[in-house]
């Protein structure tokens, strides 16, 4: 059976992709969802007891998910969002997949573009140095800005309470600060590595948090002779995976992994 791996962002856990986990499985697909080093539990403990997010570093959150996936019994489609995108990014740098999807993805390491809402968005964090040590939550009207502002607000408010946790300060400052310290930082991969797998970046034309600006900008860093396409939904905010029509999102980005990684049904 073939595998694919779904890696979630910041702000959520891996019950994000609890619609794309359901529906990938229905198409007889084995589907693994990895949680961050600490965030194995829920929720509802996160918000309890957020030290696990406040302990956690980009560089252990890699080397778990690579660990994951070299257990796997061949190379998978690896599908992630937000942060997860980027994550995915340095695992196809890595030599791991089959093919890569990017959803609302954060940028990789020397992409500078930074539109306004981003900075809007990402501001409960960056606002305060200090909270480069701590994790640090949105309030329901933050998370409406940033990742549902095209649902309704009894909507955003049903995602926020049950998807919210807060996000690492430690790793939001460092993707900041990377671009500002010499050398390859956390989040960096080679824009010419000719072996990579194949990479869609995923945008949606009204996210706030990571536009479309930044999805193309990602994309156009990338100078290997492999595949890296780029496409944008129309309506679609940041938290796509769980918008009315992310069926459609995640069947058009299935379809173009497996026919990228040459599996059977392509």
């Amino acid at each position: 059976m073939k595998t694919i791996v779904l890696v979630h962002g910041f702000w959520v856990t891996p019950r994000s992709w609890e619609h794309w986990v359901d529906r990938y499985q229905r198409a007889g697909y084995h589907v693994v969802a990895p949680a961050y080093p600490g965030f194995e539990v829920e929720v509802e403990a996160l918000n309890a007891d957020p030290s696990p997010i406040e302990d956690v570093t980009a560089p252990a959150i890699i080397e778990h998910l690579e660990s994951v996936i070299r257990e796997l019994d061949e190379p998978p489609i690896i599908i992630g969002h937000s942060a997860g995108g980027a994550f995915t990014q340095v695992l196809l740098d890595h030599g791991l997949g089959a093919a890569g999807v990017a959803l609302n993805s954060a940028p990789t390491e020397g992409v500078l573009v930074t539109p306004l809402s981003q900075i809007r968005s990402t501001l409960p964090v960056l606002k305060n140095p200090a909270n480069r040590h701590k994790a640090v939550g949105l309030t329901p009207e933050q998370w409406r800005y940033a990742f549902t502002n095209t649902f309704t607000e009894e909507e955003s408010l049903e995602l926020y309470q049950r998807y919210h946790v807060p996000a690492s300060g430690r790793i939001l400052w460092g993707g900041v600060l990377a671009n500002f310290i010499p050398g390859p930082q956390d989040i960096h991969v080679d824009y010419h590595n000719d072996k990579r797998a194949p990479l869609l970046f995923v945008s949606g034309s009204e996210d706030h948090i990571m536009p479309p600006s930044v999805q193309r900008s990602n994309a156009k860093h990338y100078k290997s002779n492999t595949v890296t396409e780029i496409r944008e939904y129309e309506g679609m905010a940041h938290l796509l995976p769980a918008q009315e029509g992310w069926e459609q999102v995640a069947d058009d980005v299935l379809a173009w992994a497996v026919e990228q990684a040459g599996w059977p049904g392509a």
